[in-house]
């Protein structure tokens, strides 16, 4: 099953690392990435993930990290309005 999250993050070096060893760990597999620098100095990075795993194994668990300010699960519903677009 595809999911996708948004991750809002504090800029520095290890923290794309970080986020990623998280999810190969929890057994999600990246299947796409984006990220960009946010105005406030902090990065937003969307993530699209495979696994048939529930979810809120992995965003429970990337909540809990250090610099990250927040992680958003969005609903498939929405990514299929996305992929209609």
């Amino acid at each position: 099953m595809m999911h996708n999250l948004e991750i809002t993050v504090q800029q520095r070096p290890e923290v794309l690392e970080r986020v990623l060893r998280v999810t190969r760990h929890r057994g999600f597999k990246v299947t796409q990435m984006q990220m960009r620098i946010n105005d406030d100095a902090s990065m937003a990075v969307e993530l699209w993930v495979e696994a048939e795993r529930a979810i809120e194994l992995l965003s429970n668990q990337l909540t809990k990290l250090i610099d990250v300010t927040q992680c958003k699960v969005i609903p498939a519903v929405s990514l299929g309005h996305a992929a209609n677009s």
